[in-house]
């Protein structure tokens, strides 16, 4: 090869060479736009997620144990940097002992810069291209076709690992839709030594011009450690400083001391009307001969017979023949044996019946529980859109709820007579003294635009989870949290 051939290489080489360093911008600055993040300094985001407990499987082949993440909610401010995220936690009880209910909260500040936080907030979709503009990435194209992505690689300035190392981000940007992909950076571990910690978003939806993956999957050391299904984000929320405040400690909680029989009460809201209480709440409702119950087996089997007990109790000599199941999630039917037992008819929404038909009258040999030790096998009714039970003095109406993200065939409860709705997960009433939740974060909005369709006259509202402090909800306390909406 001639000196003249030899050093045209080089200059293209080095050209090259520039153009992947002046690149790294331009395919950084193309995908801001793309995801809309160039006027955002916070974002928050919700739905349902979970968390796998690292290292703590029964079989070291096996994938880490997972731990349900209800209402999940992150909330970042990339200036500061810090973020918050809350859940609900579910835990499934050994048989016996009731079931464990508990809040996740993680909270990220300034003050604590341990990069095993920090990731959190980088490795994001919005962090991670906000912190590439910041420092001084670099560019490579990588794939062919569709497959194509650009792949940015940046370090943060602070922290350092403990060997003095910056840690690296490395992101994988789709060449044809400039969204990111993945997310990839290293922690270390006492066992693990540098371990991958890699993050993929799919299924790209628009928030008022903010782009949010509809689905997260991160692994570490190869394993599943968090997974979410998005259902909104916000760019820049409103209400970012009170997401990001942590609340007091709770005084305590509801439900009975762990290994313990559940707690039970009950106040009267109406002639026949009962809400019991003291755990996951149930409304037991008289007729001419025989007892309704709405949520007959929440929580654990022994809430499900703390349930039917206060409900003979304070509706004597009269069996109780339905129970109304809210919706198919564990933590309302993880005590269905109790009401099984009892000969009661299981009424459900006919999206879950096959669902119960099938599980219910599975063997229980190894734990036995009420419908093994009674031999009763479970009845289960459909319900379509709407079921009305009625003696011709009271009357229940079921309605189906449409456009509840949170599970199809969610039933409500309704006496017009009484004025009084009962539901489950709709919506929780915020405590005392706190901001109501955002308009459109959760499904209070959908659950008013429900009612308002159905033409509910209520004044009550019985909410299986109760508010604090525990008691029913006015109609005027559920409309006061979405300003701007009048009470019909």
């Amino acid at each position: 090869m001639g000196s003249r051939t030899i050093g045209a290489v080089a200059l293209m080489l080095l050209a090259a060479t520039t153009a992947g360093a002046q690149d790294a911008k331009t395919v950084i600055s193309n995908s801001a736009k793309a995801m809309g993040v160039d006027s955002v300094t916070s974002v928050s985001y919700f739905g349902v997620a979970a968390n796998y407990n690292l290292g703590q499987n029964s079989n070291a082949s096996n994938p880490w144990p997972r731990q349900n993440l209800n209402d999940y909610v992150r909330a970042i401010d990339f200036a500061q940097p810090a973020s918050r995220a809350t859940a609900v936690t579910y835990a499934m009880p050994p048989q016996g002992n009731p079931a464990s209910m508990g809040q996740f909260q993680q909270n990220i500040t300034p003050a604590q810069a341990a990069w095993g936080q920090q990731l959190e907030i980088w490795i994001t979709p919005w962090g991670f291209l906000k912190g590439a503009a910041a420092n001084s990435a670099t560019s490579r194209a990588t794939g062919s076709g569709a497959n194509r992505q650009y792949v940015v690689t940046w370090s943060p300035a602070a922290p350092k690992s403990p060997g003095g190392q910056p840690y690296k981000l490395v992101g994988y940007i789709n060449v044809q839709s400039n969204l990111v992909d993945k997310v990839e950076t290293w922690l270390e571990h006492p066992i693990y030594g540098d371990m991958l910690v890699s993050t993929s978003y799919s299924g790209y939806r628009d928030s008022n011009g903010l782009k949010f993956p509809a689905e997260i999957r991160q692994t570490r050391a190869g394993w599943p450690s968090f997974d979410m299904f998005v259902q909104g984000a916000t760019a820049n929320p409103a209400n970012l400083q009170a997401l990001l405040t942590p609340p007091a400690p709770p005084a305590g909680g509801a439900g009975g001391p762990p290994g313990g029989a559940p707690q039970v009460g009950s106040e009267k809201l109406a002639d026949g009307v009962y809400r019991i209480t003291g755990g996951y709440v149930a409304l037991a409702v008289e007729f001419a001969d025989h007892i309704l119950l709405f949520e007959p087996g929440p929580q654990s089997e022994a809430r499900g017979k703390a349930i039917i007990a206060e409900a003979k109790r304070v509706i004597p000599n009269k069996p109780i023949r339905y129970g109304i199941v809210s919706h198919h999630h564990a933590d309302h039917t993880s005590g269905l044996a109790a009401p099984v037992a009892e000969g009661i008819t299981l009424v459900m929404h006919e999206a879950n019946k096959a669902y119960f038909d099938k599980w219910l009258n599975a063997p229980r040999t190894l734990a036995p529980d009420a419908i093994a030790t009674s031999g009763k096998k479970p009845v289960i009714e459909a319900v379509g859109d709407k079921r009305v039970f009625t003696d011709g003095n009271r009357t229940v109406e079921v309605h189906a709820m449409k456009g509840i993200a949170h599970a199809d065939g969610l039933l409500v409860a309704y006496l017009p007579k009484e004025g009084i709705v009962a539901y489950a997960d709709m919506f929780n009433m915020p405590a005392p003294n706190t901001p109501p939740p955002a308009v459109g974060m959760f499904t209070h909005v959908a659950m008013a635009d429900n009612f308002e369709r159905l033409g509910f006259k209520y004044n009550t509202l019985v909410s299986v989870h109760a508010p604090a402090p525990d008691r029913p909800i006015t109609k005027a306390d559920f409309y006061a949290t979405i300003p701007g909406r009048p009470v019909p």
